[in-house]
């Protein structure tokens, strides 16, 4: 009993100091975040007022593994199905940080699309509390993956994966090989920690964390909807071009309103389980699934020569640099990535 009153003195007195801590980090990175226009708020403004935009447009369900719950959604081509492409996004995200144009590339070429929210983000549940001594890997989301094709009752499909999803899709490759049609690993690593390569970046998290405190630390929706956008820009990197804002907008209104919005620990936990997880590149020496292996040539966060790792690793994959793209997937860029994808596919299946 007296050493919790002890912590909570202790805790009282440098609680002041941590958030004096945050306004300086605040203050000090808030220069160099991006700053949304007129017009940006103006549409965000508008976005609100209006009706909330249909984004959910598949069949959805959920799937049980180890005690949790992750909610699912597929869609299917208006024509026949070539095959399956399951979509694993990154840190803290979840199945609606997908652009509504990637998806519709892979439909109107016939595939039928399945993307999931991750452990703590969207609709996807856990029966206990989240605790640092019993966290998670990589590995353990990858049996998230296993659990929705299972419930789906499909054999194989092909795996598309962005930054820490890519890692997932590359355990999947490895781990169920059978399950695998093909790996498509983007903007990811296999092994973040390699001391033969650069680290992942370490000026950009305080730029994110500057983001939260300016538009998303309390929570309302329009102050969400500026953070999406702001972490968007910044992830970018040197990169130049045009966001859709309006479509980021309506998607975030729709998971603000219709959903359970966005958990901001989730990125915590995740960026855990990529600490709890064994590096891959030895075991992908082994591989025999067709990959594809696509990275921006200006990516602030993971450095491209990561990505160059991962193709000279894994035998005979394919590789698609891309000039002018940072850690995210630009619009002007969609059209390149997918269509790089299904051709990846498509050469699988001859």
């Amino acid at each position: 009993m007296g050493k919790i009153k002890s912590l909570t003195r202790t805790a009282e007195k440098i609680g002041p100091f941590l958030l004096w801590g945050l306004l300086v980090l605040s203050t000090y990175t808030c220069a160099s975040i991006p700053k949304l226009s007129k017009t940006d708020k103006k549409t965000i403004k508008e976005v609100l007022r209006a009706p909330v935009s249909k984004v959910i447009k598949g069949e959805t369900g959920f799937a049980k593994n180890n005690g949790h719950s992750i909610w699912f959604e597929k869609i299917s081509p208006d024509i026949e199905i070539k095959g399956k492409v399951l979509l694993i996004m990154g840190n803290g995200q979840d199945a609606l940080s997908w652009p509504p144009s990637f998806i519709s590339n892979f439909t109107d070429a016939g595939y039928q699309v399945i993307r999931y929210d991750h452990r703590g983000t969207g609709l996807s549940t856990s029966e206990e509390k989240w605790k640092k001594k019993r966290a998670y890997s990589l590995s353990d989301m990858a049996e998230d993956v296993i659990a929705i094709l299972d419930t789906l009752g499909i054999k194989e499909s092909h795996i598309v994966g962005v930054s820490m999803g890519g890692m997932i899709a590359q355990i999947i490759a490895i781990e169920h090989p059978e399950r695998t049609a093909s790996l498509t690993s983007i903007m990811s690593s296999g092994n973040v920690l390699d001391p033969e390569l650069p680290p992942m970046s370490n000026e950009v998290m305080p730029k994110m964390i500057s983001a939260v405190l300016n538009h998303g630390l309390f929570g309302s929706k329009k102050g969400q909807i500026k953070r999406q956008i702001v972490q968007k820009r910044i992830l970018m990197g040197q990169a130049t071009g045009d966001i859709d804002l309006e479509t980021m907008a309506k998607v975030a209104t729709y998971n603000l309103k219709m959903r359970e919005g966005y958990n901001l620990m989730a990125a915590r936990h995740h960026y855990q389980a990529m600490l709890n997880s064994e590096p891959r590149l030895k075991r992908l020496k082994k591989s025999n699934i067709p990959t594809l292996i696509i990275h921006g040539e200006h990516d602030p966060v993971m450095p491209i020569v990561h990505g160059k790792k991962l193709v000279a690793t894994i035998p005979n994959a394919n590789s698609l640099w891309i000039e002018n793209m940072g850690h995210d997937l630009p619009d002007s860029k969609i059209n390149e990535i997918t269509g790089s994808i299904i051709s990846h596919i498509e050469k699988t299946a001859d």
